[in-house]
Parts: structure tokens; sequence; C-alpha cells
């Protein structure tokens, strides 16, 4: 499944000039549709594990809907964890990887 260039650039990286998001874009590969529909098996939750959990979020993600939203409804599922809430897109890796990159120093902090 590949989405339309026009939908991905408004939903997934409305944070980057044109250039940029052009040419992420052209780097995609088709996403596997069976990945938004099959089952995920977890052997254990998420939310019982003792290991330290963090979740960046990326207050300009609208890749899905606000009424269906990557955090908190899948943060939650973590359990306590650190969030760690950052500007820019779903494709924060190519808009802005520097501040992508120290969002994930802030997450694995100690």
């Amino acid at each position: 499944m590949v989405l339309p260039y026009p939908i991905w650039r408004e939903a997934y990286i409305n944070d980057a000039d044109a250039e940029t998001a052009q040419r992420a874009y052209d780097k995609l590969n088709p996403h596997p549709f069976k990945s938004f529909t099959d089952k995920l098996a977890v052997r254990a939750n998420p939310a019982e594990m003792s290991l330290p959990k963090s979740f960046i979020n990326c207050t300009e993600d609208i890749a899905l809907p606000h009424s269906f939203p990557l955090h908190p409804r899948l943060s939650e599922k973590l359990g306590l964890c650190r969030l760690v809430q950052t500007a820019g897109s779903h494709e924060l890796c190519f808009s802005n990887p520097a501040r992508l990159s120290q969002a994930i120093l802030e997450a694995g902090r100690d």
C-alpha cells in the first residue's frame, strides 16, 4: 500500500519543505497492508515489563485522526513510562533528524 503523495505530504510530513517531502516520498517502500489487519501476538504485557520504557510523541503528527491518537491511546499501554514530546510530524526522521535524535537521547537519558 502506498498513499498518494498529496495525502502523505499533508498527513505525514506537514512540517517539511516541498523538496524534503518529495525526496523522502521517493525513498518510501510500499507498506504491507496486512500489518494493519493482522493481530500482533504479544507474549507479555508491556506495562508489566520491568525494563524502562519511553514514548516519543511528535506533536504535529496527524498521520492518524486526532480522535484516534497515538498518544495517549498507545503510550498508556506501556504503563509507567517516560513521555518525550517534541515538535514535528510523523516523518520527523526526514524533516528534522537532529530534533528526533535529541528526543531519542532524552528518552534514554538514564
